[in-house]
């Protein structure tokens, strides 16, 4: 099996509209599919990238030996893309949100509820000292509400918090099984189903990793790092990250935001990109045939305007 399938590849390549010596930005760079492909479409480009996992950045690395003295891959969260980058300026980027086919299939990493005996982990950087098991044995009743609540729009959220501080007061919780078994535990029976855990695990996932902490910053940031012309593509995973994503999006490509009644601007606020896609792309009947995870998947692609 492939370490990870890549998630709409021809149509990120094809959105970034690859341009002659172009320097590019691959922030999670996974098994390096996508890097790939961005390197393979000219062979002037240049590649910057970056991921939190030791396993996908040497998976990464053998698989872009080909491209040796093209491509750059730092260990680090894609957030930190300041210090990476300096003060290149980028012909585009690509932010994919999701998590990898290898992180979720590896039973010891702890990120699927399908995997009873795996230890309750879910770290991206395992040099984090943050686990799952922290979370759901150390956080308290009203934090894991809030948690499964905002993260997971989990409806049942008040049910499933109040069952996991009653089952760790009479044994830590260790496993994905044992988190499982009392998120299904908490369901009404109408709501239960093979994967009524999801949203918790989904949850418990984002806080462990802090995946939506300074995500509207690094978005921002890093559009505004592009050469007029060049392209940003986003792929997101779960609502939350959208619309972190469109918010942002929609406020770079807005002009002047004075009220109407206003004869003349005075607010300043230039717009900065055009919405190459206004609505996001989705994956395919082929590719969602052959990737049941791209189905969640929304590719949203801008193109930074003249400054």
């Amino acid at each position: 099996m492939a370490y990870h399938l890549p998630v709409m590849l021809n149509e990120v390549v094809s959105g970034l509209k690859i341009r002659k010596n172009g320097l590019y930005f691959d922030g999670t760079v996974g098994s390096g599919a996508h890097s790939f492909a961005i390197l393979s479409a000219d062979p002037t480009v240049r590649l910057i990238a970056t991921d939190k996992d030791d396993e996908a950045v040497a998976e990464a690395s053998k698989r872009l030996a080909p491209f040796t003295g093209r491509f750059r891959i730092v260990r680090t969260d894609y957030k930190n893309y300041e210090e990476v980058l300096g003060e290149e300026r980028l012909d585009g980027y690509l932010l994919d949100f999701g998590v990898s086919s290898h992180q979720i299939d590896s039973a010891d990493r702890g990120f699927a509820y399908r995997n009873a005996e795996a230890p309750l982990d879910m770290r991206m950087d395992r040099r984090s000292s943050l686990t799952a098991a922290d979370v759901v044995n150390g956080y308290s009743e009203e934090a894991l509400r809030k948690i499964l609540s905002d993260y997971g729009e989990e409806p049942f959220a008040a049910s499933v918090a109040r069952n996991i501080v009653r089952r760790r007061a009479e044994c830590p919780l260790r496993t994905c099984g044992e988190l499982k078994e009392i998120v299904e535990e908490s369901m009404p029976q109408r709501a239960r189903s093979a994967s009524c855990a999801k949203r918790s695990f989904q949850a418990i996932r984002i806080e462990v990793n802090g995946e939506l902490e300074g995500l509207r910053e690094c978005v921002l940031g890093l559009t505004r790092k592009l050469r007029p012309g060049g392209r940003g593509c986003v792929l997101t995973f779960h609502s939350l990250e959208d619309r972190i994503v469109k918010d942002v999006f929609r406020e770079l490509s807005t002009g002047c935001i004075c009220p109407k009644s206003f004869p003349v601007c005075v607010c300043g606020h230039k717009r900065e990109i055009e919405l190459v896609t206004r609505k996001p792309l989705t994956a395919g009947e082929e590719e969602l045939a052959a990737n049941s995870r791209s189905k969640c998947a929304k590719l949203r692609i801008v193109e930074r305007i003249a400054e």
